[in-house]
C-alpha cells in the first residue's frame, strides 16, 4: 500500500485505543509500547513517520541505538487488552510480547519486527531525531502536557513499507 493510504484508520487509532510501536535493539531485544502520538507524511523528499518518546521510557533507551522501528495499528476493537498492558508496564518489568501472548514478524530487514495481526504496518528507518525543550512548545501544550518536564525525543522514521492487513 502507498504509505499514505488508510491516513484515517492511523488517526483513528491514535485518537482512540493506540497503535504499537515496536522496537528491536542492537542485541535483539524487542519491546513494545502503545503510542497516541505519531504522524506520518512528506518530509525530506521521502514519506515519514514521526514518533514521539520520552527519555523516562525505557523504549527512548532502546530507541537511541536502534537503526528501525515499527508501527502497528490493530485493526478496529481488537487488541484494547493489550494496548492498555502495552502503554501502562514497562519493558523494565515485563516481558510485554509474551505476557500478552503477542506473535513477531520478521519484517523487510533484519532489525525490524512487527506484530502479527494488525491491520496496519509501517516499517521505519530512522533517518533523524530532535529533542523538544520548554522553548519549542506552546505554553497551553506545556502546562498540558509536560508538567514534570519530561520532554519528548521526536523520532523520525523513513517508511520503508506499509502494509495492510486490514
Amino acid at each position: 500500500m502507498k504509505y499514505s493510504d488508510n491516513f484515517d484508520r492511523l488517526s483513528e487509532a491514535l485518537e482512540g485505543a493506540g497503535a504499537f510501536l515496536v522496537v528491536e535493539d542492537k542485541k535483539g531485544r524487542v519491546n513494545v509500547m502503545t503510542i497516541g502520538w505519531a504522524q506520518a507524511g512528506f518530509i525530506w523528499g521521502q514519506p515519514i513517520m514521526s514518533v514521539l518518546v520520552r527519555p523516562s521510557r525505557h523504549t527512548h533507551s532502546m530507541q537511541e541505538n536502534a537503526p528501525y522501528f515499527t508501527v502497528c495499528v490493530p485493526r478496529r476493537g481488537e487488541m484494547k487488552k493489550e494496548l492498555g498492558f502495552c502503554g501502562t508496564k514497562s519493558g523494565r518489568d515485563y516481558d510485554k510480547i509474551r505476557a500478552c501472548a503477542m506473535k513477531l514478524k520478521d519484517g523487510m530487514v533484519k532489525g525490524l519486527k512487527y506484530i502479527e495481526g494488525c491491520g496496519l504496518v509501517y516499517q521505519c528507518e530512522v533517518y533523524g531525531k530532535t529533542s523538544l525543550g520548554r522553548e519549542n512548545i506552546s505554553a497551553e501544550a506545556l502546562e498540558k502536557f509536560y508538567p514534570e518536564g519530561d520532554f519528548h525525543t521526536l523520532y523520525f522514521g523513513k517508511i520503508l513499507k506499509a502494509d495492510n492487513f486490514l
